[in-house]
């Protein structure tokens, strides 16, 4: 669950404690409205020590009730969430590109609100259109009513607008965009940025025993953004890089030929193959491979939070691979919450509009006139939010404390959970 873990005279907790009852998994429908759902649901942030970020041991999942959920109608989407003092910016796509996601999100935001208990927080909420003109305008109009810290957008070149203009106006902005090209100091993203990954299924891989390591990286921007990260790890952690390939988006077959002499076989040089591919392309990459001769007991796949899909788990390739991601019960219990206040489950990326939200209402009631600041952001410990612990870099980055996840027998399994607190920073 979120809260800020900080110094010990500054630690707010930011999310709810406890699930909420007739939680459910079903496709994004409606809103159940009304002041029982409230009630049911309205936890308060208070203070609490770090010792005690709730365990992954699944107890704060909400049930999921056997009988159908009613679909009602869905909540309005007005300009403003709440009437408090302190003016905070949320800008999303509601209308054009990824208007799905961004009303979703909104919902997400409105929830959060909630179960801060009404805090001192206005959310002005703008709709970027999915575009960077449309972020850059309605930051523009929030700003002109006061808003002290810019929420969101969602795509990179929305978040690069709405950047500007607020760093002109010297206020930070906490952005969902997973291109790491777009952080800067004061443009802080809270998403599942890939370098965390990397470091996390390396660093375990390394202490499992695995020293020698093959990469097979498409060439795509998330590629390019991977082996970076990679190369970089590999080294930090004291092992080597065996060998690179890189294969158009589609075509990994010539690249699977190449890097065959330290992969496949007896010979086999490489004892860990990191392959940073997406759910919908990874099928096509390891039907490639196991043709080519794979075993993934000899060479342990590894990879990142993209393979964290139930379509992957049977592939025979991905067997024993592991990957890290964030830690299910959180989200799972927001879901579950999500669930009985609107009608549906929610999309993935729609915790990181609950956490900045419940983030946003904790700093305001604890930091008085800092609660913004740079410092205050950049809180070393960091926070436990949805998806576990979190802090951001003064260069605008995130870092997260992730779980290892093995794929065997149609399932992925925990095999390292995710810490309960980060590492101290420069190390």
């Amino acid at each position: 669950m979120a809260r800020l873990i900080g110094a010990p005279d500054h630690r707010v907790r930011v999310i709810a404690l406890g699930a909420v009852l007739c939680a459910a998994l079903l496709p994004l429908g409606g809103c159940l409205a009304g002041d029982v759902a409230r009630r049911r649901s309205a936890p308060q942030a208070t203070l609490t020590p770090p010792v005690e970020v709730p365990q992954s041991d699944g107890s704060q999942v909400a049930p999921v009730p056997t009988g159908p959920v009613p679909v009602t109608a869905m909540a309005s989407a007005g300009p403003r969430i709440g009437t408090g003092s302190v003016k905070v910016a949320l800008i999303l796509p509601l209308t054009g590109q990824g208007s799905n996601v961004g009303n979703a999100m909104r919902n997400a935001a409105q929830l959060a609100f909630e179960e801060a208990q009404q805090p001192d927080l206005t959310l002005l909420v703008g709709d970027d259109r999915g575009t960077p003109d449309g972020a850059r305008e309605a930051t523009q109009e929030a700003l002109r009513q006061g808003a002290e810290i810019v929420l969101g957008p969602l795509f990179a070149g929305s978040v690069q607008s709405a950047a500007a203009v607020a760093k002109a106006a010297g206020k930070p902005v906490i952005g969902f965009s997973t291109d790491v090209t777009v952080a800067a100091p004061n443009v802080y993203l809270l998403s599942f940025l890939p370098q965390p990954e990397v470091d996390r299924v390396v660093e375990e891989s390394v202490a499992g025993g695995k020293r020698s390591f093959a990469a097979l990286i498409p060439e795509t921007a998330y590629g390019n953004a991977v082996e970076a990260a990679f190369r970089e790890t590999v080294a930090r952690r004291g092992a080597r890089v065996a060998a690179v390939e890189r294969y158009p988006a589609g075509n990994p077959g010539p690249a699977v030929a190449r890097l065959a002499r330290v992969i496949i076989g007896p010979g086999a040089t490489a004892d860990a193959l990191f392959i940073p591919e997406t759910a919908e392309a990874m099928p096509a990459v390891a039907a490639t491979l196991s043709q080519a001769g794979f075993a993934p007991a000899r060479v342990r796949p590894v990879g990142t939070a993209l393979w964290n899909e139930p379509a992957l788990f049977a592939l025979p390739a991905l067997q024993g691979g592991h990957f890290a991601a964030p830690d299910r019960a959180g989200f799972s219990a927001f879901s579950g919450r999500y669930q009985a206040r609107f009608g549906g489950a929610p999309p993935r990326v729609t915790s990181l509009a609950y956490d900045a939200v419940t983030l946003a209402a904790a700093l305001a009631r604890q930091y008085g006139s800092q609660r913004f600041a740079e410092p205050t952001l950049t809180n070393g410990p960091g926070f436990a939010g949805v998806d576990g612990t979190f802090r951001f870099r003064p260069d605008g980055q995130s870092e997260r404390a992730l779980a290892v996840y093995e794929i065997r027998n149609n399932a992925a399994t925990p095999v390292s959970p995710a810490p309960r607190v980060l590492a101290k920073t420069g190390l």
